[in-house]
C-alpha cells in the first residue's frame, strides 16, 4: 500500500503507530538510525527494541527448524531435489540475489529445483560487492524494465523482511544539488519518478535540508527526498533468500562451473554440464601423504595450529613477526574472476576439477550475472553481451556512522547514480562506488587506473557531500563488478534461441531493489514456456535470523588473552564471544553451521553473522577471531582445521595492506583533500563518441576563462548526432560545448545534458 510522505524521512503511519520512535529524534525530528543488533533490530524497515525482539525478530518455528542436525556436506545441501529419474523441473544458474529470489519463489511450489553456483558460496558476485540500497526507482528511464520493476520491488521489502529477518532499514535517500544548475536535475528526477509511479518524492531546501542532514557541505542548496529508499546488507539478504529456498526443498550446489548446455532429443530436456571444483589445497590435503606432512609441520611450527593460516604480509600494522604463518600469499582477483565469484572463484581459489557432472532439467533460468552472456551463448543466443562496470568502495568504522542519516547521492551522471555517502545497517560509513567500464580500457586485461587514483576519486567526491568524516576510521576496501548489458537495460525474457531458457540477465543497479519483482516476472515467463507446478502447502515463508541482538556487553564473556582456544573461560556458547569487534558469539557460529547451506570457510561465516567484519578485520594480535571461528567450523562440520578456508587477501581491496598503518591513513587523508585533475582533451575525446558509426569525436573542449579564449579544440560533428552527454566531470573553468546545426549548448558537469532542436528539414540526416 502507498505510504503518506513525511517531512522527517519516515512515514506518518509508522510514527503514529510508534514503530518509528526509536529511529526518530525528538530533539530535531530527523532520522537518527539505531545500529542493527545493538539494543534491538530492524524488522520490516523499522526499529524493534530488544524487549520485543523475541517475538518480532528472533522468531520460533522458522523454516530452518526443518534442517537435520547432521553436518552439511561440502559444497552441497544435505538433501537432493532430483526426481526419481534424476532430472529436475528447473535449474537456476547463479546464486546471487536474483537467482536466490527466483529459487525462493519456486520453492513455494512442488517443483523439483536445483540452484548451482560457480563460486564457493552463494552471493560471491555482484550482490556481495555493492551498496545494499533498496532504491525507489525515480532515476530509471520511464518505460524501461528497470522502471517497471524497481518501485514494485521496493514496496515488497518490508513484508519480505518481516518473513526472512535479514535486516532492512527505511532510511530514505537524498539526491543533493549544489546551486541552481544542479537543482534542475532534481526537477527532472522528480518528473521521472512520477512517470515511474514512485510516490512520496519531494524536494527539500534550506532549514529543512539542514535538519535532515546537519553535516552536508555548505554548498548544498536542495535535495530530492525519497522516504521509501532503504538499506540492507546485501549478502545477508541473499543468504536469507537462499536458506529459506533450501529449507523449502531447493537443492543448492556450489563450486559448479557450467561448461555447456545442450538440448536432448529424446526427452526435450536441457543437459547442463558443470565442473565441480575444489581448492587445490583442500584436494591435496585429503591425500594420505599430505596429511602426514601437515601433521609434522604443525608439530614443529612455532605457531599453534589454531593461530595459523592468516592471509596478509609483512609490516601489517602490528606485531606480524609473532605470527610465522601470517605471510600466506596474495590472491589475484581480476574482472574475469569477479564475473564468476570474485575471491571465491575457481581461479582465485586455485581450484581443480574433482568431478564432471551432468544435470537434466526441463527449464533453465539464467541468473549468472557477469557470466550470463556466456550461458546464453551456450544455446546459441548471442543477443546480448555483458559489459562489466567496476565499482570500488571504502569502508569506515562505526564511530564514523553518524556522519549522515540518509543515503546521500550527488546529482547523477552518465555512469550511474554517482559516488555516495551512506550509513550501513550495522552502523559503518560506506563511501563509493566508482563507475569504471572495462570495455573502455585500452587493454581489457589491464586496469589503466592506479589504486591511489581510484581512492582519490572516491574520497574527494564524498568530501563534497560530507566534509567531516574521519579517514582515521578507514579499515576496509572492496569492489564489485556490475553486470551491465549491451542493451542498456535489464534482460528478463525467454531466450530467442530456446524459449524454455529464461534470462534474468544484465541486472545492474537497482538490481537488489528489483530482485523480488524480477523473481515474479521470471515465474510468469516460466509459465508462458509451459511450466506448471501446484503450490506446496507445506511452504514455510518464515526464517529466523542467525544473529541475536546484544545489550552492550551485558551477559557476554571475552577472553582476549587466550587466542588459541575457542572457549578458554568455559562460558555458555551464547555468552562466549569469538569476535570482539562485532560481538559474535560461539552460539551464532554454531547456528550458521547448522543451517541448510554449506559452510566451509571463515569468509562464508563473515557473510552470515559478521565474524571478522569489525574494525580490526580479524587481527591475530587483537583477538584472533578468524582462527577461533575456523576451529568452530571444523568442529561443527567434522572436518580437519586445514580444510577450513580463510579470508583471502587481497581480493578486490584498493589498499596496500590488510591492516592499515597510521601512515596509510594519513595518505588517504591527503588523497581526500586533493581535487581530481580535469580530464585532458584527448581523454574527453576517448569517451565522447556516442554513435558507433561515427569516426569522429562529438565534443570540443574550451577554456572559458577570459584570459584564455584561444584554447579552443574544434571537432567535426556528424549531422545525425542530436543528443550529447558530458561523460567526464570538469573543473568550473572548463565546459563541454555541443554544436549542431547552428545551435549550441554548454554542459559543465558529468551528467549535464543538451538536446538540439528538431532538424529544420525532414530530409536532413537525424
Amino acid at each position: 500500500a502507498a505510504r503518506a510522505p513525511a517531512a522527517h524521512g519516515l512515514t506518518r503511519a509508522a510514527a503514529a503507530s510508534g514503530r518509528g520512535r526509536a529511529v526518530l529524534s525528538t530533539a530535531t525530528g530527523i532520522t537518527q538510525g539505531e545500529v542493527h543488533n545493538e539494543g534491538g533490530a530492524y524488522v520490516g524497515g523499522y526499529w524493534v527494541p530488544l524487549e520485543d525482539c523475541a517475538h518480532r525478530f528472533n522468531i520460533e518455528d522458522g523454516s530452518g527448524e526443518r534442517t537435520p542436525s547432521t553436518p552439511c556436506p561440502r559444497s552441497i545441501t544435505r538433501h537432493s531435489a532430483a526426481k526419481a529419474d534424476g532430472s529436475y523441473d528447473v535449474v537456476i544458474i547463479g546464486a546471487g540475489c536474483i537467482g536466490a529470489a527466483v529459487a525462493r519463489e519456486l520453492s513455494k511450489t512442488t517443483a523439483s529445483v536445483l540452484m548451482i553456483e560457480s563460486a564457493d558460496d552463494v552471493c560471491q558476485g555482484a550482490t556481495k560487492g555493492n551498496s545494499g540500497i533498496v532504491h525507489a526507482g525515480y532515476d530509471d528511464k520511464p518505460g524501461s524494465v528497470r522502471a517497471k520493476l524497481c518501485w514494485k520491488g521496493n514496496q515488497m521489502f518490508p513484508a519480505l523482511d518481516e518473513d526472512l529477518h535479514f535486516g532492512y532499514q527505511l532510511t530514505g535517500s537524498l539526491v543533493v544539488a549544489c546551486g541552481a544548475a544542479e537543482e534542475k536535475f532534481l526537477d527532472e528526477l522528480l518528473a521521472r519518478g512520477a512517470a515511474n509511479g514512485v510516490e512520496n518524492l519531494r524536494i527539500v531546501r534550506g532549514a529543512e535540508l539542514r535538519r535532515l542532514e546537519p553535516n552536508l557541505d555548505e554548498a548544498a542548496t536542495a535535495a530530492l527526498l525519497s522516504p521509501d529508499a532503504g538499506t540492507l546488507i546485501p549478502y545477508e539478504y541473499n543468504v536469507a533468500l537462499a536458506e529459506n529456498a533450501a529449507d523449502n526443498g531447493v537443492e543448492v550446489r556450489t563450486r559448479r562451473m557450467v561448461t555447456a548446455i545442450t538440448k536432448r532429443a529424446d526427452d526435450a530436456h536441457f543437459e547442463i554440464a558443470a565442473d565441480h571444483w575444489e581448492p587445490r589445497a583442500y584436494v591435496e590435503g585429503r591425500q594420505p601423504v599430505t596429511r602426514v606432512k601437515n601433521a609434522i609441520q604443525n608439530l614443529v611450527s612455532a605457531a599453534p595450529p589454531a593461530l595459523g593460516n592468516y592471509f596478509g604480509g609483512e609490516n601489517e600494522g602490528g606485531p606480524w613477526e609473532k605470527f610465522p604463518a601470517l605471510v600466506k600469499g596474495a590472491q589475484a582477483v581480476g574482472v574475469e574472476e569477479m564475473k564468476v565469484g570474485g575471491s571465491g572463484s575457481m581461479k582465485a581459489m586455485d581450484g581443480v576439477v574433482v568431478e564432471r557432472e551432468r544435470v537434466r532439467a526441463r527449464y533453465v533460468v539464467n541468473c549468472a550475472g557477469g557470466a550470463s552472456d556466456k550461458i546464453a551463448a551456450m544455446i546459441g543466443d548471442t543477443s546480448f553481451t555483458i559489459k562489466p562496470r567496476l565499482g570500488e568502495y571504502v569502508l569506515l568504522k562505526k564511530s564514523s556512522g553518524a556522519a549522515c542519516n540518509h543515503i546521500l547521492f550527488p546529482c547523477p551522471g552518465p555512469y550511474g547514480k554517482g559516488i555516495l555517502v551512506q550509513k550501513t545497517l550495522w552502523g559503518n560509513l560506506i563511501l563509493g562506488p566508482t563507475a569504471r567500464d572495462q570495455h573502455e580500457w585500452p587493454d581489457p586485461a589491464v586496469d589503466p587506473s592506479a589504486k591511489d587514483e581510484i581512492l582519490q576519486t572516491i574520497l574527494s567526491s564524498c568530501r563534497k557531500l560530507v566534509p567531516s568524516f574521519k579517514l582515521e576510521d578507514t579499515f576496509n576496501s572492496f569492489a564489485g563488478a556490475r553486470a551491465k548489458s549491451s542493451r542498456g537495460d535489464w534482460i528478463i525474457e525467454r531466450s530467442v534461441a530456446d524459449g524454455e531458457l529464461i534470462h534474468a540477465a544484465g541486472i545492474d543497479s537497482p538490481g537488489i531493489a528489483g530482485s523480488p519483482a524480477i523473481a515474479l516476472e521470471v515465474i510468469e515467463l516460466l509459465k508462458q514456456a509451459g511450466f506448471d507446478a501446484p503450490a506446496d502447502e507445506t511452504f514455510n515463508p518464515k526464517r529466523a535470523p542467525i544473529i541475536f541482538p546484544k545489550n552492550g556487553d551485558e551477559g557476554l564473556v571475552y577472553t582476549p588473552d587466550d587466542k588459541e582456544r575457542i572457549n578458554a573461560a568455559g562460558a555458555a556458547p551464547r555468552e562466549n564471544v569469538v569476535c570482539k569487534c562485532e560481538k559474535v558469539t560461539e552460539a551464532e557460529i554454531v547456528e550458521a553451521c547448522r543451517r541448510s547451506l554449506p559452510i566451509d570457510s571463515t569468509q562464508a561465516m563473515r557473510k552470515r553473522n559478521r565474524a571478522g567484519m569489525g574494525g580490526c578485520q580479524g587481527k591475530p594480535w587483537n583477538y584472533g577471531c578468524e582462527c577461533r571461528v575456523a576451529q568452530i567450523i571444523a568442529r561443527e562440520t567434522e572436518t580437519p582445521i586445514a580444510s577450513v578456508g580463510r579470508r583471502p587477501w587481497k581480493a578486490t581491496s584498493q589498499f596496500k595492506r590488510r591492516w592499515l598503518t597510521d601512515s596509510d591513513k594519513a595518505q588517504l587523508t591527503e588523497l581526500a583533500s586533493s581535487p581530481v585533475s580535469p580530464p585532458a582533451v584527448a581523454k574527453i575525446a576517448q569517451y565522447a563518441p556516442i554513435s558507433r558509426r561515427s569516426r569522429y569525436p562529438l565534443v570540443m573542449l574550451r577554456d572559458e576563462t577570459p584570459e584564455a579564449n584561444a584554447g579552443t579544440q574544434a571537432a567535426h560533428f556528424p549531422a545525425r548526432i542530436r543528443y550529447c552527454l558530458c561523460t567526464e566531470s570538469t573543473q568550473p573553468n572548463f565546459a563541454v560545448r555541443h554544436v549542431w546545426g547552428g545551435q549550441e549548448g554548454v554542459v559543465r558537469a558529468a551528467g549535464d545534458k543538451w538536446r538540439a532542436p528538431p532538424p529544420p528539414h525532414p530530409t536532413q540526416p537525424n
